[in-house]
């Protein structure tokens, strides 16, 4: 389905050329994501379609469809926000799921857990350091 957006080596049009790269696994990862998230809104949209020519919506059905489709693209996201910061490097896993977040992440994009620890600021312990 994406064939025609690869190159010759079979790698992403505009993705870096073949050799040792360590992200190959993070472009992977985003390329089948990418499909994944195609193929769920095409199927969203047939099953709206369906309904709607028999005038029979099942709200939950929808709901559970989109629902399925937002997480792949939350992850999708995430993917591609942690390629695109790949010249500074990867901020590391979540502490309480392990999924990947770019560096300067707050929050985990999948359990929504905070990512940074708190230190106490100067303003509560009245020290400051010079």
């Amino acid at each position: 389905m994406l064939d025609k957006f690869r190159n010759r080596s079979g790698a992403p049009a505009g993705a870096p050329p073949a050799g040792p790269d360590q992200h190959a696994d993070l472009r992977a990862r985003r390329d089948e994501l990418a499909e994944q998230v195609a193929e769920l809104t095409w199927d969203l949209g047939g099953l709206t379609y369906e309904m709607a020519i028999r005038d029979h919506f099942r709200v939950d059905v929808l709901v559970r469809r989109a629902a399925e489709l937002q997480e792949v693209d939350a992850e999708l996201g995430e993917v591609e926000r942690l390629l695109s910061a790949a010249d500074e490097g990867i901020g590391g896993a979540c502490r309480s799921c392990g999924a990947p977040h770019s560096r300067g992440a707050v929050y985990c994009w999948k359990c929504g857990q905070p990512l940074m620890l708190e230190a106490p600021s100067a303003a509560v312990t009245g020290v400051v350091t010079p």
